[in-house]
């Protein structure tokens, strides 16, 4: 966690001042949660939903929260109420620690990684992506896993505009692919 506080203390600030022109320290972009996201379908599923709560509990390392579905689809079996996902929100120590493994382990894991892509930002300064399995994480012990699943990983930044997100967590050392 220190490297990456110190990393945005010694080295982030200066340059997105330098390059955005902020008069102000506190007018900078900052990294404010990250919010991990595993949807696993019908929630009938007892033991699938089990693996996904445990396997994000143990990938964040903060206890996951199953969500509900908010409204009824008769075309995918779900009712209203229904469980259908677990979710972690990560601010603090816990999310910086996240994102150095995220960074430094489980991005270079995927397979045919050609870099993340620089447009998936939602005009507000917040950035998405999905991984298509679990295992890219070394704390997921491969065997035990009886069906892969993917996740989604949202970065949220105080950033007004997508370019000084962009920057920012290019500056963490997220890797976007070149277009």
């Amino acid at each position: 966690m220190a490297n990456l506080v110190e990393k945005y203390k010694t080295e982030i600030i200066p340059a997105l001042t330098e390059r955005f022109g902020y008069k102000n320290v506190m007018a900078v972009p900052k990294l404010t949660t990250i919010v991990v996201n595993v949807g696993v379908g019908r929630g009938d599923d007892k033991e699938r939903l089990a693996q996904a709560l445990a396997d994000v509990t143990l990938v964040t390392g903060q206890k996951a929260v199953p969500t509900k579905a908010k409204t009824s689809v008769a075309s995918f079996k779900i009712r209203e109420g229904m469980t259908v996902g677990v979710r972690v929100t990560l601010r603090g120590t816990q999310m910086y620690e996240f994102l150095d493994r995220l960074i430094a382990v489980g991005i270079p894991r995927i397979r045919d990684f050609r870099g993340l892509s620089p447009k998936a930002f939602d005009g507000r300064g917040n950035f998405s992506f999905g991984i298509g399995e679990q295992i890219v994480f070394p704390e997921i012990d491969p065997d035990k896993i009886k069906a892969a699943q993917g996740m989604q990983i949202c970065f949220v930044t105080t950033a007004p505009t997508d370019d000084e997100a962009r920057e920012l967590l290019r500056l963490f050392g997220m890797p976007f692919a070149t277009t």
